[in-house]
């Protein structure tokens, strides 16, 4: 699959713009703060509805404007897909696909896959399990709605609970109630870690492949799911263990266990990344992580997503930039930098300047 065309209307620092990508590798070049990452984040919000840089989608639309638009036209191996995005500073977003709106954003999952990558990943590794679960939902919702619904639901039973926690007067009433979100936690909660626990499954050893790739084999790359310690089955596991923790939830005023408190855990020859690896280390892995997942949704679909890749070449050295390269050659693969001096033969550049693409 790829994106054939982009325009932009009021979108960010672009006024009105039309970008046409080859189904190979584009590379879009342009000094900082000219729009580069803008694109990518455009038709990053046309396949996940999400924009990985902002939860205000206010700040989509170019200052002084009330409304923005993205139109993307993306190519797949049986059908074309048009999917239109409309942003108003007064009413609630509204998007299209081939020209009927849907309902609900989760609609637009599965329709056109996409990966974005930039050195702010490294937030990946680095930082807060959040971050490692965003990667897990984001990457299994774009080819299992059902995932996607489930964490919705888990939210909304989690929000309850925690409700519950707070307002309960005493512990004697709080357990009196409490039991229905319980189970209904336990439920969802096997329902998605299972769900990780497959993925994860298959991300592991994709990843290893890739990060011996890019670092020549130097380093062997392992990803465990970590969840709570389960003891037999599953939901009577957690069941067992949320009432345990009961007085310690109460005491706190949240919920202390649950698929929403699972992480990654992701080693180098048995060493932790996240805080023994150096940062190249750490970078070279979050790479890894994502191609990975380039693996596994083609092995869903049957097509490879389309591949972001935001200012990366800068952050690696001549070799890993000549094999990250080399790697997207699979798939359309669009990039952003400074400057582009590979040896590529075959690529399309495209150069941005305040918002406008120059000598078109």
């Amino acid at each position: 699959m790829f994106i054939e065309r982009l325009k932009l209307k009021n979108y960010r620092n672009y006024k009105e713009e039309v970008f046409d990508f080859s189904d190979g590798l584009n590379v879009i070049i342009g000094k900082n703060a000219q729009g580069k990452t803008n694109v990518l984040e455009a038709i990053f919000f046309s396949v996940i509805g999400k924009s990985f840089k902002t939860n205000k989608e206010k700040e989509l639309i170019k200052w002084g404007e009330n409304n923005a638009q993205i139109e993307g036209i993306f190519k797949r191996k049986y059908r074309d897909v048009k999917i239109e995005v409309f942003f108003d500073r007064n009413i609630k977003k509204n998007i299209k696909i081939d020209g009927l709106s849907i309902k609900r954003t989760g609609e637009l999952l599965g329709h056109v896959n996409a990966v974005f990558f930039s050195p702010d990943e490294l937030k990946l590794i680095k930082e807060s399990p959040e971050e490692r679960r965003r990667f897990l939902n984001i990457a299994i919702s774009q080819t299992n709605k059902r995932y996607f619904y489930l964490l919705g639901r888990y939210e909304k039973v989690l929000a309850n609970r925690n409700k519950l926690l707070k307002t309960s007067k005493d512990i004697k009433t709080l357990k009196e109630t409490i039991d229905i979100w319980d189970r209904s936690l336990c439920d969802i909660s096997e329902k998605i870690a299972k769900e990780r626990e497959e993925f994860v499954k298959s991300l592991s050893p994709l990843a290893k492949m890739a990060h011996s790739y890019i670092s020549s084999g130097k380093e062997d790359l392992e990803i465990k799911y970590n969840t709570f310690e389960v003891e037999g089955d599953y939901k009577t596991s957690l069941l067992k263990t949320l009432q345990k923790n009961l007085n310690k939830d109460f005491k706190l005023g949240y919920t202390t266990v649950g698929v929403h408190r699972d992480d990654l855990d992701i080693y180098l020859n048995g060493v932790e990344v996240k805080n023994f690896g150096s940062q190249g280390q750490q970078r070279t892995v979050s790479l890894s992580l994502k191609l990975a997942e380039l693996e596994i949704i083609k092995n869903r679909t049957g097509e490879y997503p389309i591949l972001l890749l935001d200012d990366v070449l800068s952050e690696l050295d001549s070799e890993r930039r000549k094999k990250l390269i080399n790697f997207t050659s699979k798939t359309q693969t669009i990039l952003t930098c400074t400057e582009f001096d590979q040896e590529v033969k075959n690529y399309k550049k495209i150069e941005i300047e305040n918002g406008k693409i120059k000598n078109k």
